[in-house]
């Protein structure tokens, strides 16, 4: 796992997002339209958290999933932030802020999912 004192000089967005719970613009992720197969890790810790399988296109414009790919990669947290009452998606082994979670992903027989909204800058695939 990289220091914060590594991460901050060597990939300042990542180390804003990842510690100042920051948030990468709009459309700007290598990672929104990839179809490659794999899995994405934490770009800080190499945690493994998506699986491509549960990734798919929001229009959100940050990479979006439907589930972790176990519910002990994340943890979920209130975040009331900036006026708007959200949940937050932490890496659950390095504490890394990742993005948000949101109800209103894709329709499943079950009815409807999540959205984990996700920094592309968070995530490593491979």
């Amino acid at each position: 796992m990289k220091s914060d004192k590594e991460l901050r000089k060597s990939n300042p967005e990542l180390y804003n997002v990842a510690r100042n719970r920051g948030t990468e613009s709009t459309f700007s992720s290598d990672y929104l339209h990839t179809d490659s197969a794999g899995t994405f890790h934490c770009a800080v810790c190499n945690a493994p958290i998506f699986s491509t399988e549960a990734k798919f296109d929001s229009g959100s414009g940050w990479p979006s999933f439907t589930d972790p790919i176990n519910t002990g990669a994340v943890e979920l947290r209130p975040d009331d932030s900036h006026g708007m009452n959200r949940t937050e998606v932490v890496c659950k082994n390095c504490d890394a802020h990742l993005g948000h979670v949101f109800p209103d992903g894709p329709k499943k027989e079950s009815g409807a999912c999540d959205r984990y909204c996700i920094n592309g800058v968070s995530l490593e695939l491979k």
